[in-house]
C-alpha cells in the first residue's frame, strides 16, 4: 500500500508539466515542440520549458514562449507534477526525483538499473515510452523511435563501411560484375525490418532473421531487391555472421535485457574492416563484444570489427526524432496530465504495461526480472 498522502497526485490532474533540457552526451532531442505545448495550453494546463530545452532540435525559446510556455529553471521544470523527457534521468537529475513525480520517458532500466534503483529510492512514479504495449503486443511509443534507429543502422553501416572511415572499402550495392555487400539483420521487428528495406533499396545482399515465421511470413508482400528472410538459430546465426560485412543487431524483449546472440569467438571469425551495429544496446547490446558509445565516439574496434553501439542512435536527427516521437507520446500527455495516472489507464490501458516503478515497487515483469526485484501488478500499485 503507498503511504499516506502519496496516492493524490496519481488520482488527480496534473496542472504542471515540466520538460527538462536533456543532459545525456550528445542527446539534442526534447520532448515536447511547441505544437505539443499549444495543445496542452489550450486544456488549461501550464508548461514548464528549460530555456534552451529545443535548442538541439531546432526550436527556439521564442517558439516555446510563443506557443503558451513559460521559460523556467531546470529546477522549476523538474518541479512540475508530470515531467516529460526523452532520456533516462541522468546521476546528476536522481536530486530531482520524489515521491509525487510522474515521470514520462524511455527509461530501459534493465540496461541502467542504476536509474531504476534511484527511482525506487525516491519513490517516484515512472512510465517508460519502451514499455507501453497495445494488445496485439505493438509497442506505440517505441516504433517511430525503432524506425529511425533502423533507417539509421543501415545508412550508418554503410558509411563504415568505406575505408577512409576504417572499413574494408565495401560499397554497399556493389557495382556491375562486383559482389555487393553482405548484411545480416539479428530481429524482424520494427528496426531489423526498416534496417533490412533500407540496406536491400540499397541493393546490398540482405539476410533478415527473426524467430517468429509468422512475423517473417507478413513481410513476404513487402520484401524487395537482394533480401532473403530466415527462421533464426543458433547454427544458422553462427554460419552467417563470419561472412557478414554489416552485422546489425536489432532483437528487443521489452523491459528486459536483450539476449545475446552473437558471442565473441563470431565476432573474432569476422573479417578484418567489416562492421557492427548493435541497435539493442540501449536494452544491454545482443552482441557480446558492444560497449555503448555516444555519438560524438561513436566507434569502438574489436577484434578487428568497427562496433557501432550509441544508446540514442534517433538523437543523431533530433528535429526529424522529436517531431515523430511527440506525434505518438502528447495524446497519453494530454489524458494523464488532464485526468491523472489512476484514471488515465481507464482510458488507454495500454499505459499500465508502461508503468515501471510505483511508490517503492517494480510494476513490470520484465523490469523486475532485470533488476532482481519481486513485481507488483500495477493496478495494485495505483490503488
Amino acid at each position: 500500500m503507498a503511504p499516506p498522502g502519496l496516492a493524490a497526485p496519481l488520482a488527480s490532474p496534473m496542472a504542471s508539466i515540466g520538460v527538462p533540457r536533456e543532459i545525456k552526451r550528445d542527446e539534442q532531442r526534447v520532448a515536447l515542440t511547441p505544437d505539443g505545448v499549444r495543445e496542452l495550453v489550450g486544456q488549461g494546463m501550464e508548461v514548464r520549458v528549460e530555456a534552451g530545452a529545443g535548442e538541439g532540435a531546432g526550436i527556439s525559446d521564442d517558439d516555446y514562449r510563443a506557443s503558451g510556455a513559460a521559460l523556467v529553471s531546470c529546477q522549476e521544470a523538474w518541479a512540475a507534477h508530470l515531467v516529460v523527457k526523452v532520456k533516462e534521468p541522468q546521476p546528476q537529475e536522481f536530486r530531482f526525483l520524489r515521491p509525487d513525480l510522474v515521470l514520462f520517458t524511455y527509461l530501459h532500466l534493465a540496461a541502467y538499473p542504476e536509474v531504476g534503483r534511484a527511482l525506487l529510492e525516491a519513490g517516484t512514479t515512472a512510465l517508460a515510452y519502451e514499455t507501453v504495449q497495445l494488445e496485439n503486443g505493438s509497442l506505440p511509443l517505441l516504433a517511430p523511435m525503432s524506425e529511425i534507429a533502423g533507417r539509421l543502422a543501415a545508412q550508418v553501416g554503410a558509411h563504415l563501411l568505406e575505408k577512409p572511415h576504417g572499413g574494408r572499402g565495401i560499397l554497399m550495392g556493389g557495382c556491375t560484375g562486383v559482389q555487393p555487400a553482405r548484411v545480416v539483420v539479428l530481429g524482424a521487428g520494427t528496426v531489423g525490418w526498416n534496417a533490412a528495406r533500407i540496406a536491400a533499396a540499397m541493393d546490398a545482399e540482405v539476410f533478415l532473421l527473426d524467430h517468429s515465421p509468422q512475423r517473417l511470413r507478413g513481410l513476404e508482400s513487402d520484401r524487395r531487391g537482394r533480401m532473403v528472410t530466415l527462421v533464426s538459430s543458433r547454427a544458422l546465426i553462427e554460419r552467417l555472421v563470419p561472412d557478414a560485412d554489416l552485422l546489425i543487431g536489432a532483437v528487443l524483449l521489452p523491459g528486459g535485457r536483450a539476449p545475446t546472440l552473437v558471442e565473441e569467438p563470431l565476432v573474432r571469425a569476422m573479417k578484418a574492416g567489416s562492421v557492427i551495429v548493435d541497435v539493442a544496446i540501449d536494452q544491454g547490446g545482443c552482441v557480446a563484444t558492444s560497449r555503448e558509445t555516444t555519438h560524438t565516439d561513436p566507434v569502438m574496434t574489436i577484434h578487428g570489427v568497427q562496433h557501432y553501439a550509441v544508446g540514442n542512435m534517433p538523437g543523431a536527427v533530433p528535429f526529424t526524432s522529436t517531431e515523430a516521437l511527440v506525434s505518438v507520446t502528447l495524446p497519453y500527455i494530454l489524458v494523464m496530465a488532464g485526468r491523472g495516472v489512476a484514471e488515465a489507464v481507464t482510458d488507454r490501458p495500454e499505459l499500465l504495461s508502461g508503468l515501471n516503478t510505483v511508490h517503492g515497487a517494480v510494476c513490470h515483469p520484465g523490469v523486475a526480472k532485470a533488476l532482481g526485484l519481486n513485481p507488483r501488478h500495477p493496478m495494485a500499485c495505483l490503488r
